[in-house]
């Protein structure tokens, strides 16, 4: 048999992580955050806020982030503002249904466990033996399973809550500013407040203690075993429990002795005493009693007798282990050890790398086939599929041995992501009856030790089977994780195309609503290259018809589906700021018809500057005629143009054509080379403002260089 091991690791201060392995497999796994605090099971003094007649509930303020909320069926009648012979009367009438509701217990505790054990059991048979409420006869049956989490073994109060309702309503013996001792059942999660009762439970190792629950002694419904209840029944008998108060046995006192029990209990009660204290001392809210840390509560509901040792990595962890280990059970302190070796815990015993996987999808099953865990706002879907699984000679097979894989593998997984709540499993249909019974039972057995208490259904025609799990604590994901900024926490993204049509689409509304208003539109720059490349035409149209100006501004802070319109200036035929200029694409074709131009001006450039030489001569002149560049432009059509000054009396006209012109008469009394040349110049194709700033710049500093050459 593999050796289990409970490791624990605390080297970090704002994490601490506890695994429970079986060699090197990962069976176990509970985490806490120091920035996020388990509430659960933490009492407060409270005090109400708001009663709502409509939920029959109450918000209470206890200290946490919001107001929790508290069941009119979670409020002891103590808290009733009613007449003191009212409330004795009621508390008389809970105490006798709590014992009522004992002795039906004890004797449906075996037939309850055979259920349990044999799923192909009789339907009718099932029912005459359960103590759970006969269904209709077209639902599904459901089962019960778990729950071996300390507070879950606690039972519920659902019957009296209902006989309660009727006699009264909760604005009436509740009020404004009233002051309760509350504890939190259920984690704040989402915009949902905390859970609450007034019916307190303190767990132990073997018992808990329920200090306004007029019970007596108890056994825990998962003990099915007559022979252990009878046993446990004779020493809760002999437990001194105060009147008014309740104490249960757990599972884990199932096996041990009387003086062990009795020790836990006579812990419990110290422990109540020093709440009240605590409480007629303090002020509401504020917090009364702590559940305890990661490490004692983990220890406290995960360690048997089949963990071989406690490896405890760090010196505050080891010490809190080791202290609380000797308080509850001294002869196992020595099985508490430190780990001071260079390697992390968990890398050594390979725990790390299945972390990882926790947080993918995707979770490979023995056989070759997987499962894919998909947790949606309803529901978390769980299917199956076969993969590369072959082994098997039929189909039939096939699906049975992935289905059965996919049984212990998905138990697994709930415990370790904590999924809660609706869970569907779609297995891989299976044609005969007894296969999908036997998947059934797998399924039942690996769900058999989970702290969480779940109701499992069966397989439906369609392979579906459902199922519900109880949230004991914040899930790795949930807590590690934050929502995508990206697709907003969906896993989507539109496309580029959808999303610079979207957009267009807006700008259309946004320009008819806003009637000659120049707009500014922020977006991606994905989308602005988009828009520009193949939405320019569209935009040109748009501008013409209504007057205005429209200016694309790529934003490389805006994301996903972001983009907004703000009023932009009157602009004629801007499309993209300055700041998006060197994200446009150009087009291949027009980059070469650029390059083309470029070449050509250098050869003109080229054969101005020799023609100049030749004529360097004849003195003054040739200093006046070296090549400078201007550029001129503006308003629609806007170009610029390098100029060759001819004599200081000379105006600078300009042809309006697009090739340009000749410029006749502007060269009276120069040599004819010169004219030439300029003549030359003037007379290549005009260059638009797509053909970039930084080939203009180059050809500026070249023709200064051959300037300063000439002269």
């Amino acid at each position: 048999m593999a050796t289990k091991r409970m490791l624990v690791d605390a080297i970090h201060p704002e994490e601490t992580r506890i695994v429970v392995t079986a060699g090197n497999r990962l069976e176990e796994f509970d985490f806490e955050s120091a920035s996020r605090r388990q509430l659960r099971g933490n009492i407060f003094l409270a005090k109400v806020t708001r009663v709502e007649p409509s939920l029959q509930a109450a918000f209470v303020e206890y200290g946490g982030n919001r107001h929790g909320f508290l069941a009119f069926s979670e409020i002891h009648p103590d808290y009733y503002q009613i007449p003191v012979a009212d409330r004795e009367a009621l508390l008389r009438d809970e105490e006798h249904e709590e014992e009522h509701h004992e002795e039906t217990e004890e004797t449906v505790s075996v037939p309850e466990g055979v259920a349990e054990t044999d799923a192909e059991a009789d339907p009718q048979e099932t029912e005459e033996d359960s103590h759970i409420e006969q269904a209709p006869a077209n639902t599904e049956p459901v089962e019960s399973i778990g729950g071996a989490d300390a507070l879950e073994e606690v039972p519920e109060r659902r019957q009296r809550s209902q006989q309660r309702r009727h006699q009264y309503k909760i604005q009436e013996v509740i009020k404004r500013r009233q002051v309760m001792l509350v504890q939190v059942v259920k984690e704040e999660r989402g915009n949902k407040g905390a859970a609450l009762t007034t019916y307190l439970s303190l767990a132990g190792r073997y018992s808990v203690l329920m200090p306004n629950t007029a019970r007596g002694g108890g056994i825990s419904r998962k003990i099915t075993n007559a022979a252990d209840r009878k046993r446990l029944k004779e020493i809760t008998s002999d437990l001194e429990v105060p009147q008014g108060m309740g104490v249960i046995l757990r599972t884990a006192g199932a096996t041990r002795t009387k003086a062990e029990v009795k020790r836990d209990f006579e812990y419990l009660m110290r422990l109540w005493e020093s709440v009240r204290t605590l409480t007629l001392q303090s002020q509401a809210p504020c917090l009364v009693y702590e559940e305890g840390s990661l490490i004692k509560r983990t220890i406290r509901d995960l360690y048997n007798k089949d963990i071989d040792e406690v490896l405890v990595a760090g010196d505050a962890a080891y010490r809190e282990a080791k202290d609380f280990m000797k308080m509850i059970m001294p002869s196992h302190a020595k099985n508490v050890k430190p780990y001071g070796e260079e390697q992390p815990l968990f890398s050594k015993y390979g725990i790390e790398s299945q972390l990882d996987q926790m947080f993918s999808p995707v979770v490979t099953l023995p056989s070759g086939g997987y499962i894919v865990i998909n947790p949606t706002e309803a529901l978390v879907s769980i299917d199956v599929n076969s993969g590369r699984s072959t082994k098997e000679h039929n189909i039939e097979d096939t699906a049975l041995q992935t289905n059965l894989e996919a049984a212990d593998e998905v138990a697994r997984q709930l415990r370790l992501r904590d999924l809660a709540g609706l869970i569907v499993i779609d297995f891989i249909d299976m044609m005969e009856n007894r296969s999908n019974r036997a998947v059934e039972r797998r399924l039942k057995d690996a769900l058999k030790d989970d702290r969480a208490r779940i109701q499992v259904g069966r397989i439906s025609h369609f392979g579906l089977m459902e199922m519900s799990r109880q949230r004991i604590r914040f899930g790795v994901v949930e807590s590690s994780t934050h929502k995508c900024p990206i697709c907003d926490g969906t896993g989507l993204v539109r496309s580029t195309e959808s999303l610079a049509l979207m957009i267009m689409r807006h700008v259309e509304d946004h320009v008819l609503r806003k009637q000659g208003q120049s707009i500014n539109v922020r977006v991606p720059t994905d989308v602005a290259l988009y828009v520009l490349n193949y939405k320019r035409d569209t935009l040109t149209a748009l501008e013409a018809r209504n007057a205005l100006s429209i200016t694309i501004t790529a934003d490389s802070k805006l994301t996903g589906h972001q983009f907004s319109i703000e009023k932009g200036e009157a602009r004629v035929s801007s499309y993209v700021d300055q700041r998006a200029a060197s994200h446009v694409r150009v087009d291949s074709a027009v980059i070469e018809e650029i390059d083309e131009e470029v070449v050509e001006e250098e050869e003109i450039e080229e054969e101005a500057t020799e023609a100049r030489q030749d004529n360097g001569g004849e003195g003054e002149g040739s200093g006046r005629r070296r090549r400078r560049r201007r550029r001129r432009g503006g308003g629609n059509g806007e170009r610029g143009e390098d100029r060759a000054p001819v004599q200081a009396r000379e105006s600078d006209a300009e042809a309006g054509d697009e090739e340009g012109a000749d410029e006749a008469g502007e060269a009276e009394g120069e040599d004819a080379v010169t004219a030439d040349a300029d003549g030359e110049t003037r007379r290549r194709r005009r260059r638009g403002r797509r053909g970039g700033r930084r080939n203009r710049r180059e050809q500026e500093g070249e023709v200064a260089a051959e300037g300063g050459e000439a002269a």
